[in-house]
């Protein structure tokens, strides 16, 4: 597992570590069961502090993607199976979303206002 980090980009960092685990989840390299790397070892590859990893572990486990387990360290929960499931309806989403000229951020508004309706 690759964890990627842009320092050039707005983005937290904590927010780039737990985005870089679910498009990992998302594209199935990740699945239920699989052991993430330990906070420290994420940080020495990306050279972040190991709070910063900590941080975006515990933004996972909040989303119900993680277990954090003492001991056992983080693992991909059960709960996190059906992203993988959703990857090629959210492809189908985004490309429509394109040629209709609706932005990124439109988009994710629009799904995050539904959210909220139903």
């Amino acid at each position: 597992m690759l964890i990627r980090i842009d320092p050039e980009s707005p983005a937290a960092l904590f927010d780039q570590v737990a985005a870089s685990v679910r498009a990992d989840v998302l594209a199935g390299r990740l699945v239920p069961g699989d052991r993430l790397p330990s906070a420290r070892e994420v940080a020495a590859s990306v050279d972040i502090n190991v709070h910063t990893v900590l941080r975006a572990y515990q933004q996972l486990r909040d989303e119900g993607l993680i277990d954090l387990r003492r001991g056992r360290g983080a693992v991909i929960a059960a709960s996190a199976a059906p992203l993988a499931d959703l990857a090629g309806d959210l492809a189908d989403l985004v490309r429509r979303a394109d040629e209709l000229g609706i932005s990124p951020t439109t988009l994710a508004s629009l799904l995050k206002e539904s959210s909220h309706d139903g």
